[in-house]
């Protein structure tokens, strides 16, 4: 099964080409208020963060740690989700929200519409001090989702100004790849930005294993990297295989930039 994002998007005329470059993101729609903000303004892919609630009874809640607690449930937040024509990018810091949430998206998406993507970093990554969700566990319990659900599936990192930062090495993109090769969902890799320009090789060779594979290039507000980092890949790769999730500035002067944009 092949990413049917833009698909989705093009077919309800909310972008011209078949360029993910075009598609917008909306970060930590973790509160009714801010889902309401998402659900009337311009981005695509709603992305919010799951953990378990504490309260009794015990369910998936919107949050992103240190974060505890929240106004809205994972329940609550795919009945806001209902009927509309945004996509939506579901992020997992542990396992344990994990086996309740899919039995609330499976009920959710009998009826396949809008796009959904599933993220977790499953793999230790360059710079990353982050615990990696354990990977066979998760994507055991991820894979009764409808086919056409795309795996956000990365690598935890680490940038630090003023030292050298290593990219991804080819230890790291082999091991994704043995992880990912018998999936049947189609794959998008998180990517950090800071740490691409010493990595254009292994990410080469990453995507030219499945035209299941697609990236998705982020950033961390203080990260350091040039647009000149991004464009060798912008102009190597096919424009449907590469998302770019990052500040309004970068992502226009990306596209401006690029010929043929």
């Amino acid at each position: 099964m092949s990413d049917q994002t833009l698909d989705y998007f093009l077919s309800r005329k909310q972008i011209r080409r078949k360029d993910a470059a075009d598609v917008r993101w909306s970060h930590a729609v973790n509160s009714r208020r801010r889902l309401a903000e998402a659900l009337s303004g311009s981005a695509h892919m709603i992305e919010a963060d799951i953990i378990m609630g504490r309260c009794d009874p015990e369910e998936p809640i919107m949050a992103h740690p240190p974060d505890t607690d929240s106004d809205i449930t994972l329940k609550e937040w795919l009945v806001g989700m209902t009927a509309r024509d945004k996509g939506m990018k579901l992020d997992f810091k542990s396992l344990e929200a994990v086996s309740p949430a899919v039995a609330l998206l499976t009920d959710a998406l009998a009826e396949p519409r809008c796009p959904v993507w599933i993220n977790a970093d499953i793999l230790a990554g360059p710079g990353g001090k982050a615990r990696p969700v354990e990977p066979e566990a998760f994507l055991s319990a991820v894979r009764s989702l409808p086919t056409q659900t795309v795996l956000s599936l990365g690598w935890t990192t680490g940038w630090t100004p003023g030292t050298h930062n290593p990219g991804y090495s080819w230890d790291l993109v082999h091991a994704m790849e043995d992880t990912c090769r018998t999936l049947q969902h189609p794959v998008s890799f998180p990517v950090r930005a800071a740490l691409l320009a010493q990595s254009f090789s292994q990410m080469a060779w990453l995507l030219q294993q499945s035209e299941r594979y697609t990236l998705t290039v982020w950033t961390h507000p203080n990260d350091g990297f040039t647009l000149e980092d991004l464009l060798p890949y912008r102009k190597a790769f096919g424009r449907s295989r590469i998302y770019y999730d990052l500040p309004d500035s970068v992502w226009t002067e990306l596209r401006t930039t690029s010929p043929d944009s």
